[in-house]
């Protein structure tokens, strides 16, 4: 199998760090995105979207990230990922929550126009604007994820036991300190990435992100 990415791409982390965890051995396809190699034949001709992660499996070619863990967790028969119609669902759902509400308003609300050139807006009025919208929202899910996810005692997003659901999460939270969050207002969710920080695999994923982050430590930022 053959995984299109890039060690920048937020979606891409998720599948990254599964596939390290699990020993999934995967052919690392780097797409480099900053020279718009997505959004030229022959990728496009992988990827219409032109978008990353993809997936290559033969002939099968598979994107978004969520389906790509979905598909790679059940190639393996994993645990992260229960046969247990009730216990898939609640994992399904968590996915579908980060991807329907987490993930827009604090990633492309609120943390993207800010370290993103691509995604800042064209005035100081709207920037400020989507900036405000964005963090207030986030501020709403984090709450959610804080006291109604994590805060019923769960070590992980489904209970005591890491899922899919939690490496799909974990990429679109953690971003939340590369705009200066300490995230001390969501003391359960603070504690939660603290246990997906503590994978062996982790820093080697996340070390390109942390870098870039660093970078970024001189600016000003709006925290959530």
């Amino acid at each position: 199998m053959k995984l299109h990415y890039h060690p920048i791409s937020t979606t891409s982390r998720p599948v990254m760090l599964f596939a390290a965890e699990s020993g999934i051995p995967l052919e690392m396809q780097v797409v480099d995105i900053f020279t718009g190699e997505h959004v030229k034949p022959p990728y496009t001709g992988l990827n219409p979207n032109k978008l990353i992660p993809t997936l290559e499996d033969g002939d099968f070619v598979l994107t978004e990230n969520s389906a790509i863990l979905k598909y790679l967790a059940d190639k393996i028969d994993s645990p992260a990922y229960p046969k247990d119609l009730q216990k898939r669902a609640r994992v399904n759902e968590r996915m579908d929550w980060v991807n329907t509400q987490l993930c827009i308003d604090l990633v492309y609300g609120l943390v993207y126009p800010q370290i993103f050139d691509t995604h800042k807006r064209r005035s100081d009025e709207a920037q400020a604007a989507t900036l405000e919208r964005g963090r207030e929202r986030a501020q709403g899910w984090l709450k959610v994820l804080d006291e109604n996810v994590l805060g019923k005692g769960n070590k992980y997003l489904c209970g005591d036991d890491i899922t899919i659901a939690d490496y799909h999460a974990v990429a679109y939270v953690a971003l939340a300190e590369v705009i200066g969050s300490d995230l001390a207002a969501f003391p359960n969710v603070k504690a939660w990435l603290g246990r997906m920080k503590a994978l062996k695999t982790w820093a080697k994923v996340y070390e390109v992100i942390d870098g870039y982050a660093a970078s970024l430590k001189s600016k000003p930022m709006l925290a959530v």
